[in-house]
This record gives structure tokens, sequence and C-alpha cells, in this order.
């Protein structure tokens, strides 16, 4: 497939999509249905503002998720330090909960519109957008095609290509081409995912690293702290975080081979809390005396099992903890960030199915801050070492504190790469707020 053929396909699927758009009021109906998508704001997917927009310049962010979302926070609060306005748009409801507790009212929040040309257009149409930053891997195309049609200079930030993705447009090098054309910039997270990018036919792209480490630990309620604190005692606890399927299950071999002198306390914290009944239901099919976070159930001396099913509380877990386990990576492949343990002070252990993570992995084992187990058998002994042995524990921690102040640095790097794009919107911000300001050139 030649690069012209590339673009016409692209051309292709725009139409096709506009041609199935009035068909997808059932999709997000079912979507809203299971809790995937807010009903009261449904039309905003369909590219419908719902917040007035404001005068002035306005940075289009878009994040999928809430580690999308958390890693562009610093980011955001710089460029509405400058005067500019932001909109950020996320994909998920979770996501959506996350910017509003933590940044309020200095962004305005929107869902994502649908990646098809009518939903796409209609939010350009109305938001204008000045510059759109788009977080880490969101490759849509008709949004891609649409702001390069615009020549609405976008911006990749945080960027990373996992193997399976690489893999993927690797088999269709023109399609990616013709899409990373549209690229006013790729900032990538390491120099391998600079590589491919570029591979890929990016072009100019730069490396900053992974802005994840440049965000604060995640916050948590101190009243809450304290009184879960009082409740567990001297218990030594250990968490099992951002859990997939089968995960949980292992969690709980862990904690029953555990010895009876450690009084531990288990902490299971499923990375999609509306698994919790099934987790549940596990734990007490294995008589495991279990308290619920969404409950306010009481941890007493007899609760062997505490189920995190809350969104937005993985900084009171990981503080709780002394040990985390980080998910996604024995049953499920590809990994969960390892950071927000190490600025918890936790020390980290996780299956060896990071390639998602695999940088910060590779730093923290290097340091000696991670350690990687093949099974929930090691799991098991890791943890059992661990909290047997307050010398190894102590220095793991230390190591891994050590390496998050190694990988910081990407937020200021990301601000200079992108100085050439903030500049004159913070010029034309300063401007519109003093009309009879003279530009300094």
């Amino acid at each position: 497939m030649s690069l012209v053929w590339a673009r016409v396909l692209l051309t292709a699927y725009r139409l096709f999509g506009s041609s199935i758009y009035p068909f997808l009021g059932s999709y997000l109906a079912v979507r809203a249905s299971k809790g995937k998508e807010d009903p009261d704001r449904r039309r905003e997917r369909y590219g419908h503002a719902s917040v007035i927009r404001p005068e002035g310049p306005v940075v289009w962010v878009h994040a999928a998720s809430v580690g999308e979302t958390t890693a562009v926070i610093p980011l955001m609060e710089e460029v509405h330090r400058r005067g500019i306005s932001v909109v950020l748009t996320t994909g998920t409801v979770t996501s959506a909960t996350v910017a509003s507790e933590r940044l309020g009212d200095t962004i305005i929040h929107q869902y994502v519109p649908l990646d098809l040309k009518p939903a796409i257009s209609r939010f350009l149409d109305y938001w204008k957008p000045d510059l759109a930053l788009i977080a880490e891997s969101e490759i849509w195309p008709v949004t891609i095609l649409e702001l390069g049609a615009r020549q609405m200079p976008q911006v990749l930030v945080n960027g990373r290509l996992s193997d399976r993705s690489f893999r993927n447009w690797r088999k269709r090098p023109h399609l990616a081409e013709a899409l990373f054309e549209n690229m006013s910039l790729v900032i990538a997270q390491s120099d391998v995912d600079a590589e491919r990018f570029r591979i890929l036919g990016a072009r100019p792209v730069t490396v900053s690293g992974n802005l994840k480490v440049d965000t604060l630990p995640p916050p948590y309620d101190e009243a809450e702290y304290k009184k879960l604190k009082q409740w567990v005692g001297d218990r030594q606890v250990w968490a099992a975080v951002s859990t997939h399927a089968g995960e949980e299950d292992i969690a709980a071999d862990v904690h029953e081979s555990l010895k009876a002198s450690h009084k531990a306390l288990t902490i299971i914290v499923p990375r999609h809390p509306e698994r919790a009944d099934d987790v549940e239901e596990m734990l007490e099919a294995r008589g495991l005396v279990t308290a619920r976070r969404s409950r306010g159930d009481v941890i007493t001396a007899e609760t062997q099992v505490y189920l995190g099913d809350t969104i937005g509380e993985m900084g009171l877990y990981l503080n709780l903890s002394q040990i985390a386990f980080v998910g996604r990576s024995l049953t499920s492949t590809g990994g969960q960030n390892p950071l927000e343990p190490a600025m918890c002070d936790c020390v980290i252990l996780s299956g060896r199915n990071i390639q998602n993570f695999r940088d910060s992995y590779r730093s923290l084992i290097k340091n000696g801050g991670a350690r990687l187990v093949n099974d929930g058998e090691t799991l098991a002994k890791s943890v059992e070492f661990l909290m047997s042995n307050r010398r190894a524990s102590d220095k793991m921690r230390a190591a891994a504190r050590k390496t998050v102040e190694e990988l910081s640095g990407a937020l200021p790097r990301t601000i200079m790469a992108l100085e050439p794009y903030i500049n004159p919107l913070t010029v034309k911000a300063e401007l519109r707020h003093e009309p009879g300001r003279k530009p300094k050139w």
C-alpha cells in the first residue's frame, strides 16, 4: 500500500464513520446502563458543548483514563497559570471524577467526542482550540485528520507505544505515516518510544521522560488515613493494587500462606471497582473475613482482607501498606504504574508482564527498588521474606525513592519542548487582559 492509497483509505474511513453516526445512540445507551457513560452528559460524546467557551486562547488536552489524566495535571496547571484556558477531555467516568477532584474549576472538562467526523467537527467548530495536546498513546484517526485539515497544531505528550501497538502499526506503515505526518511534534517518554514513533513517520520527535514521575504522590484524606491507621494498629499490611481477574485469588493465596505471627492485613484494590462484588464473593467463599471500603466497614482485629473498591483513594491504600504488589502483571499483561507505590514509600513487587512500564521497572530493578516474581508462590515467599526482614524492606524502599528522584524532570522538559506553541498563546492571553500593552518584540 502506497502513502497515497493510505490517505484514500483514511478518507473512506471518515466517510464510513459519518454514515453510522446516526445509529450510535443505542451503543451509548448500553454503555450508560453499565456505568461507563454519564447519562446526563451523553450529548458531549456527539461534540455538543455543555459549557460556554471562554474568551481568549484555548488549549485542548485529551487524556483517555485515570492514569493519563493524573500524568498531565501538572502540565495543565502550568498552561492555566499562563492565563490560557484548558479544555480537558477524557473517555471514562472515573477519569472525569479524578479531574474534578484534583482540578476543580481550574479547567473545563468535557467527555471526548466520538472519533467520527460529525462529532469531531462540531467539537472543533465550537471550541476552536489553538493547540491540541494528546496524552500517551491515544491515536484516533478522524480526530488527527480533522485537526490536520484545519492546520491546528497537535502534539503527542508523554508519548508511548507498547510492543503490541508498535507491531500492529508496523504492519501498516503507510497508514501510520499518513496519520503521524499530521502531528506537529511527538514528545516521547523514552528513547525506545521515540525511535518507534520515528519509524512510523512522526517528525519531529523528542524525549522528555515519563510525566507520571513528576506528579505529586496520589492524594488521600488525612482524617480518613488516621482513622484507618488506628483500626489497623500495629498489624503488618501489604496490598495488591490495580489487580485484574485472577490476581485477587493469588492475593488471597498469599494471605493464607503468611505466618500467623505477622497478624497481616491484606488490602486488595481491583483495577475496576465494578468487579468488587465478585471479588468479595470469592474471598468469603474461602472463609476470609472481608471489610469493604465502599460500605464504610470497620477494620477489626478479625478482618483479614480490606477490599478497596473506591475511586481516587489509591493514596490512602498505599500509605497504609508497607508492601505493594502491582497488578496486571501475573494473570494479565502490560503491567500498571509502579511509581505511585514508590512515591508512597512501599516496597514494590510485580509479575513479569510489565511491557507497558518497562523503563520504570528497569530503573527500579537496577536500583534495587522493585522485585519481579514468577507466580503466586514466589509472590507469597517475597511478601513473607519482606515482612520478616525489616532491613531488606527498608533498603528497597530507599532505592525506590531514589529511583523516583532520578527519573524526575519530565515536566520541565515537556514544557520546554512546547514553548514554541505555548509562548504565542501566553502573549495573546496577556494582551487580552491588558489591551494597552504592546508586544515586547
